[in-house]
């Protein structure tokens, strides 16, 4: 299960059910409470605003575990001053974890912080919302503060009364007395999770994706064994070096495996078990001093973190007043802010990092822009829901591979890689259930995907599993996101979103993300429709699946002693072409298609041609019946050309159902 971190313990989409999600997107007001509205309301009528769907009541506080004392909602004019939203900026250093255990949020919010254009979004208008001491008379105790929620920015209103005990804040606070940015941002966020208890314990990586609308990527440290493996940490964190550099978020912590272990979370190192920290920068540091520190360019990878405690650090190797900075110049410790003093913020060497902490989150801002200097991903996004139906066809919630009499039931997203080879970047989330934690219904459902290659010319849901091929399936883990980046060949695929049993409702959103255009569309149709012509132009008799696994001893077409051959499969005017393999006598085409047919006295052929600059040549071919009786096991045939024998064998598949949904 998703780790507990409770501390106590270029934008292209397309299709009907694709929506734009992106930082452009429209805000949709939460309970239909206009902030502008209702503060031109209390201005004219000069009183304070009083939030009646978040009230000043214990159901705004708790369900079941009242704070540890007698709490009295305060104005922040009654605790402070000279209050503000902000002080001296907005700063990582400013929030500090109050009494509710959500050091994930506060983790996420100390990442927001070190992103303008990502707070700014967050909190609007934050000029016009700041305290005017020129004119009081326009504040009227109400704020406001956007969050992307399952795939939209919804904007949230609160009053700006707050939860204190003995004249002090209880929960999520800045470091400066006056300042109330954080405390503000927090009960947002609590309204929209039904109270501030259901914060209680959370996901980091969920928090920022709610900042930003980013895609969250959950990587084990531990299971990945990067601390053993010099290559993978390398890699690893160049990775982060880049996903830092682009405005991306990243969090990590230490998993608590067993219960008694919440007796001992902190460690002797300094580090805190089953705590969120908040990645504050990732460097390549320079050590040497001077002028040679330059020419002899050494670096040693490092890390910074922050402790949503503003207290307790690392203190090992790279820690605040550490023997290692005297490696690093004068120059190079200015430019990294180098403070010795009990803030929560510290430096550790990356391999220290790999090797201590056990989970990380890394959440990218993926770059849709249409103009860029950096990479652009072409996204597209859908809705769906796992729903119940009692019959098969209309059922969507088969549950995952391990059940086969159902798996092929749920939703189909079918994309298409054009080139050679693509990376392509698929995140499942479902929506958040933290606002039913009171009822006891809070806990996320268990789901991941399945990605499979299908026929090139697939158009219609999946009904059986022949050739296909499941080429990748993701964890399936009780997370609000399941995340996978995969390098996939050219061809079609199917992704399968799925919770971990059948017959468990839920909605979810997909989003999928290709360097070129993919086409990616839900599949609701499970065979061709039936037409007001199709009594005149007929209506398909039976779907035929043929899979070409390869050929074997062509004949040599180059002069270098090779070909490069493709296949072609053809059936009743409509065919699929494989890719061309170059420089090679027995290709692997693995090459599939789909055909719905009307006339079943013709036959289907299977073609081999040689690529060639000028005019490609014919190497041979086979004519298949496709009848029902045919046999289905693979077979290897000789190619012919006009009943003549030729060079060369080719192994295939072929299947005939004059059930339409029966493939």
């Amino acid at each position: 299960s998703s780790v507990n971190l409770d501390c106590l313990k270029g934008l292209w989409v397309k299709g009907q059910s694709a929506m734009i999600c992106t930082m452009v997107s429209s805000v949709k007001p939460y309970k239909k409470q206009h902030y502008a509205d209702l503060k031109n309301d209390c201005i004219r009528n000069k009183t304070l605003f009083e939030d009646p769907e978040f009230p000043a009541t214990n159901a705004s506080l708790y369900y079941n575990k009242p704070p540890p004392g007698r709490v009295k909602w305060k104005r922040p004019a009654e605790i402070s001053k000279k209050p503000h939203l902000f002080v001296e900026g907005i700063s990582s250093h400013d929030l500090n974890q109050g009494v509710v255990g959500n050091c994930w949020f506060v983790a996420a919010c100390s990442c927001l912080a070190l992103k303008p254009k990502l707070w700014q979004k967050v909190i609007p208008d934050w000029k016009e919302q700041e305290w005017d001491d020129k004119h009081p008379e326009n504040y009227a105790g109400i704020f406001h503060f956007q969050f992307w929620i399952f795939g939209e920015w919804i904007d949230v209103v609160v009053d700006d009364r707050l939860p204190t005990i003995n004249e002090e804040l209880i929960y999520c606070h800045s470091k400066d007395p006056n300042e109330f940015w954080s405390a503000l941002l927090e009960k947002a966020y609590a309204k929209l999770s039904g109270c501030y208890q259901s914060l209680e314990g959370g996901n980091t990586g969920d928090a920022v994706v709610d900042f930003s609308g980013a895609v969250s990527e959950a990587i084990s440290l531990e299971e990945g064994q990067f601390y053993k493996d010099q290559g993978k940490q390398d890699k690893l964190f160049d990775d982060l070096l880049k996903v830092y550099d682009r405005g991306g978020i990243i969090s990590c912590s230490i998993r608590v495996c067993a219960v008694s272990e919440y007796t001992r979370l902190c460690m002797i190192n300094g580090l805190v078990k089953g705590h969120a920290y908040s990645v504050t920068a990732v460097k390549r540091v320079r050590l040497g001093h001077g002028l040679l520190a330059y020419f002899k360019n050494e670096t040693i990878p490092l890390i910074r973190m922050r402790n949503p405690w503003g207290k307790i650090e690392w203190k090992g190797a790279w820690s605040d007043s550490s023997e290692e900075w005297a490696k690093v110049g004068d120059t190079e410790r200015h430019k990294l802010g180098i403070t010795v003093e009990d803030d929560g913020e510290f430096w550790m060497s990356f391999t220290d990092w790999c090797k201590f902490f056990t989970d990380a989150d890394v959440c990218r801002v993926i770059n849709t822009s249409l103009i860029s200097v950096h990479k652009t991903w072409n996204e597209y996004v859908h809705f769906g829901s796992w729903s119940k139906n009692a019959d098969p066809l209309l059922n969507r919630c088969g549950g995952c591979a391990n059940h086969k009499r159902t798996f092929l039931q749920n939703p189909q997203y079918l994309f298409d890689v054009t080139k050679e080879t693509d990376e392509v970047l698929i995140s499942l989330q479902q929506r958040d259930m933290k606002i039913h934690r009171p009822q006891g219904h809070g806990e996320n459902l268990t789901i991941g995907f399945g990605i499979f290659k299908v026929e090139l010319n697939r158009k219609y849901r999946l009904h059986d599993i022949l050739t296909q091929k499941c080429v990748n399936t993701s964890t399936y883990i009780n997370a609000r996101t399941v995340f996978m980046r995969i390098s996939l060949t050219q061809g079609r695929y199917v992704i399968f979103p799925t919770t971990f049993q059948p017959f468990t409702l839920g909605d979810f959103m997909l989003r999928v993300f290709t360097d070129v255009e993919s086409g990616c569309r839900e599949l609701t149709v499970d065979k061709p429709q039936v037409k007001c012509w199709s009594s005149i132009i007929g209506y398909p008799q039976a779907v035929t699946h043929v899979y070409v696994h390869s050929a074997e001893g062509l004949q040599n077409q180059d002069r270098t002693g090779g070909a490069d051959p493709y296949v072609i499969i053809s059936c009743e005017g409509k065919s699929v072409k494989s890719t061309i393999h170059k420089d090679t006598l027995n290709p692997e085409f693995a090459t599939s298609g789909v055909f719905y047919r009307k006339k079943l006295s013709k036959p289907i052929t299977v073609q081999v041609w040689n690529s060639n600059a000028v005019k490609d040549e014919f190497m041979g071919q086979v004519v298949l019946s496709g009848s029902v009786n045919d046999p289905t096991e693979p077979q290897r045939l000789q190619l012919t050309d006009q009943g003549r024998q030729m060079p060369g064998t080719i192994g295939l598949r072929i299947v005939t159902s004059v059930q339409l949904t029966a493939i």
